[in-house]
């Protein structure tokens, strides 16, 4: 059985951790390098880092954040944010990262994602999808979407993409794992957008990692159901409403297999201990 990750996301801006809703009305949640290690301590499989304001704002990610988190922790770290060529990643990893994440440079340039996994194998890139129910198709867009498609700018602008299409695209590219968000439900706690990876995950041989409107464990497990061989979360975590330990014994119980050790259950946020 293929053990299912759990990753905590860390979006980040100006040095601080930040979390809204689609993508909007983004608050201050803490700072990544303890946050970082609170969720190594509690059993974090990975961590996903990406520069919110990096794309919109026409830059690569902040090494400096990298660079700190990295020396904080020995998780592995997938970053993301503003990546738009081999140069943009090369300087993502010598920082730290051991992947990198394109999106809105990807849609708007396919190539980008051969000419990455050539320059530093497949295993070090990762597509991230961010997707939407899609609006009914117009002339002037000309583009034929099924029932979901992608947006692009954090989530400004509909690419006339359909998700589906895309990710297979990504595939067979040279993409090595695909992060799947539903901007529909991105900080909802509405739960995971089910239908989107059912959608998704068949149609593609990689992993795909799940990501937008996590709330409680139950999420996870659903989502591990659907397909999903990572899992992501973010306010539930920050917020300390859950642990990564308690995520974890949840997918246990529902039969998924989960690495290593982790914090029990009756640990909460702040009060971490090895186990």
């Amino acid at each position: 059985m293929i053990a299912r990750r759990v990753v905590p996301c860390l979006d980040f801006r100006g040095g601080a951790v930040v979390k809204g809703i689609r993508f909007a009305a983004l608050r201050d949640v803490g700072d990544p390098v303890a946050l970082a290690r609170r969720y190594a301590e509690q059993g974090a499989d990975e961590l996903l880092l990406l520069d919110v304001a990096a794309t919109l704002e026409e830059r690569a990610a902040s090494r400096a954040t990298v660079a700190a988190v990295r020396a904080a922790v020995g998780l592995p770290i997938t970053v993301g944010g503003g990546v738009r060529s081999a140069e943009d990643a090369r300087a993502l990893l010598e920082a730290g990262a051991d992947r990198v994440a394109v999106n809105s440079a990807a849609v708007a340039r396919p190539e980008l994602i051969a000419e990455l996994a050539r320059e530093f194998g497949r295993q070090s890139v990762v597509v991230a999808i961010d997707a939407t129910r899609a609006a009914t198709p117009d002339a002037a867009r000309g583009a034929a979407c099924g029932g979901f498609e992608i947006v692009v700018r954090a989530g400004s602008t509909r690419a006339g993409l359909d998700a589906v299409a895309w990710a297979r695209e990504a595939e067979a590219s040279g993409a090595g794992e695909l992060l799947l968000t539903s901007l529909d439900r991105d900080g909802t706690r509405a739960g995971f957008d089910v239908e989107l990876l059912r959608a998704v995950v068949p149609s593609v041989a990689i992993p795909v990692v799940a990501s937008g409107g996590a709330r409680g464990p139950d999420d996870f497990v659903e989502a591990a159901r659907a397909g999903a061989e990572a899992l992501l979360g973010a306010s539930l975590f920050h917020d300390g409403d859950w642990t990564v330990g308690e995520v974890k014994q949840a997918l246990a119980a529902a039969g998924f297999g989960v690495r290593g050790r982790f914090v029990p259950a009756s640990v909460r946020p702040g009060e971490e201990s090895a186990t």
